[in-house]
């Protein structure tokens, strides 16, 4: 564990200290709130997993906390510490409050049988430091009213509906097709909590910026069943050329092709609108492939989940492969000395579904690879190559071919992504 400056100290934060709390996350990142919004929003974590560093008088000076995520990982789903509301007073800089933070939460996250955490960054070049890797992306798009899609069967039979978000109308709604439509995408985090499947769905008249209350759209089959839904909402504008308004879309899911034809036909054909800025999509969906002319779309690709391996052995046997592999993988890891050293990942019979279990073991054969933790963590999702980032000089390859192999094993065909940030 990092040592603290004299005097300072990490605490648990109870839920009596919810102001003290809340107060350092607003001086970290610079923003204000009210009351009104506060009652509306609800805080997402449980306070048991809230710590903070405590200064000398009694006050916080920085502040974490996390989730108990299920993270959905190539093949299958593993425990995962989501870590969030990470923030340092501004007059509380570079003491090594944030170093003592990661290292208890390190600590913390393997004590509850979490072996991987992730994170969505919001100063990118942090959480490297510490062993975090890059490991999914995704694709927010600008797109003129009227684009056009390819043709998909079945989407002329499917009716779109219409309304204002009602939390307890759409709750259960959305997160049902939300859980059906990730099924099988690495990252793909469900909302496993009333809160979080309150927050997704609350809308602030602070949140709204002169646009109109939150609306969705379902698409629906024949029978009435609903197979998709978008959160969105239009906000007036006016050109000289006539009307320039704005669809802001906070998230749209479908559960298959003619869904998603339904939808983004219905959001792209709005009414005194001209453009529709797209959610957080994974940089495969399948809209991006249904657009006639992609150079229409003005698209931006960020980074998405941080992943750090946190039990090495027990990440990396916790997911499956696309490939055969045998490879031994020499890491290193400055903050989690266990995770350093060689381990062999040998894979199993190929399963039903096409994939493979793996074993994972420590072994002194040499090595085929070497690499740090965080280039594993960047590859654990499936989403990045060890032949990309050997051509980069992040991964060291000992043994010709074995970036090939392993990467043919580690990639996944569903690119990785979480639709929320947490």
């Amino acid at each position: 564990m990092s040592p603290l400056p004299d005097s300072y100290r990490l605490v648990d934060v109870p839920e009596t200290r919810k102001d003290e709390f809340l107060e350092v996350d607003r001086l970290a990142f610079a923003f204000d709130t009210t009351p009104e919004t506060d009652a509306l929003v609800p805080i997402t974590f449980e306070w048991d997993r809230a710590q903070a560093v405590e200064d000398g008088d009694g006050a916080l000076a920085a502040v974490h906390a996390s989730y108990a995520h299920t993270m959905p990982v190539p093949g299958a789903s593993i425990a995962c510490s989501g870590l969030t509301w990470v923030g340092t007073r501004p007059d509380q800089r570079r003491r090594g409050l944030l170093t003592a933070m990661i290292d208890s939460h390190f600590t913390r996250s393997l004590g509850r049988g979490e072996p991987i955490s992730a994170l969505f960054a919001a100063e990118h070049v942090i959480y490297g430091r510490y062993g975090y890797g890059s490991a999914a992306d995704d694709v927010r798009v600008k797109i003129a009213r009227g684009a056009a899609l390819r043709d998909v069967p079945g989407s002329a039979e499917l009716t779109v509906r219409l309304a204002t978000v009602d939390v307890s109308r759409h709750s259960a709604l959305v997160d049902r097709l939300h859980r059906a439509a990730g099924a099988g995408r690495p990252g793909w985090t469900t909302r496993d909590s009333e809160v979080w499947r309150t927050r997704v769905l609350v809308d602030p008249p602070a949140w709204r910026d002169g646009g109109e209350p939150l609306r969705i759209a379902t698409v629906h089959d024949a029978s009435g069943e609903a197979l998709a839904y978008a959160l969105f909402r239009r906000k007036e504008s006016w050109a000289e050329g006539g009307p320039a308004g704005t669809v802001h879309v906070r998230e749209a899911v479908a559960i298959d092709a003619a869904a998603t034809h339904r939808l983004w036909s219905f959001l792209l054909d709005l009414d005194l609108t001209a453009t529709v800025e797209g959610p957080m999509l994974p940089v495969d969906d399948t809209v991006l492939l249904l657009l006639e002319n992609p150079r229409a779309v003005v698209p931006k690709v960020n980074d998405n989940l941080w992943v750090r391996l946190l039990d090495l052995p027990v990440a990396l046997a916790g997911r499956r492969y696309a490939a055969p592999a045998d490879v031994v993988l020499e890491v290193t890891d400055a903050r989690l000395p266990d995770n350093a050293g060689r381990w062999r990942l040998t894979t199993g019979d190929r399963q039903a579904d096409g994939a493979y279990p793996a074993q994972v073991t420590r072994t002194q054969d040499p090595a085929d690879l070497r690499l740090d933790v965080r280039e594993l963590g960047a590859a654990y999702l499936g989403g990045r190559s060890f032949v990309a980032q050997a051509r980069a000089g992040l991964v060291h390859e000992k043994t010709p071919g074995a970036a090939h192999t392993a990467s043919a094993a580690f990639l996944w065909p569903v690119a990785p992504m979480c639709t929320y940030v947490w």
